[in-house]
């Protein structure tokens, strides 16, 4: 009996390791709107078996998007650490940019409303005020222009993501924008601007 329990543990954690690898491939190269049967039968397993380990594509998500947030709240960490505001911060939008030429679903997960997964959400907001932090350090330091605001970033993800279209180029012509952006954010460039899009972060967190 012990035996056969041992080994119901090891396929249900072969199982789930499958369904994560399968998920995290395809969420990286088609963004999240692969559906959960879709999976299922990549994974060469029921349904059924996906949803029990998963019982909500959202938890799906914010586990195969765990590591890459964490990455993100520490390199958030690590720029606020930077005596150099403006170093730190264009780090921080070269890297997003980086890691969303690589990455389909990054972006998507980010601005994804994931209530459920307390972990996810509490790393997203550990990123999110980090970042508001960071941007307030850079204008105060005279660097960043003044009206630059946290919706400017998704507006920068949402720019950048369009050059997955790019093909084997995407990760070249990302660092290419990236650069043309940051010195368009420079204070002494600062020249008006229509108001901030109303894009979706959510700013209660700050």
């Amino acid at each position: 009996m012990q035996e056969k329990s041992t080994r119901l543990r090891t396929d249900a954690a072969q199982n789930r390791a499958q369904i994560l690898a399968v998920a995290e491939r395809a969420f990286e190269t088609e963004g999240l709107g692969v559906s959960m049967s879709e999976l299922a039968r990549r994974a060469g397993l029921g349904v059924a078996t996906v949803y029990r380990h998963f019982p909500t594509k959202a938890d799906l998500v914010a586990e195969a998007f765990a590591e890459p947030m964490a990455a993100c709240a520490g390199m958030l960490d690590e720029a606020l650490a930077d005596p150099d505001p403006w170093r730190g911060f264009c780090r921080v939008v070269e890297e997003m940019c980086a890691m969303q030429a690589g990455n389909n679903g990054f972006s998507a997960a980010i601005v994804a409303e994931l209530p459920d997964q307390a972990g996810f959400a509490e790393l997203r907001d550990q990123a999110m005020r980090g970042l508001a932090r960071l941007i307030r350090r850079a204008q105060e330091a005279g660097a960043l222009r003044a009206d630059f605001v946290l919706s400017d970033v998704p507006l920068v993800l949402l720019a950048n993501g369009g050059l997955r279209s790019a093909g084997e180029n995407a990760s070249a012509a990302s660092r290419r924008l990236a650069g043309y952006l940051l010195q368009s954010f420079r204070a002494e460039s600062a020249a008006p601007l229509p108001p901030a899009a109303d894009l979706p972060w959510d700013a209660s967190v700050l």
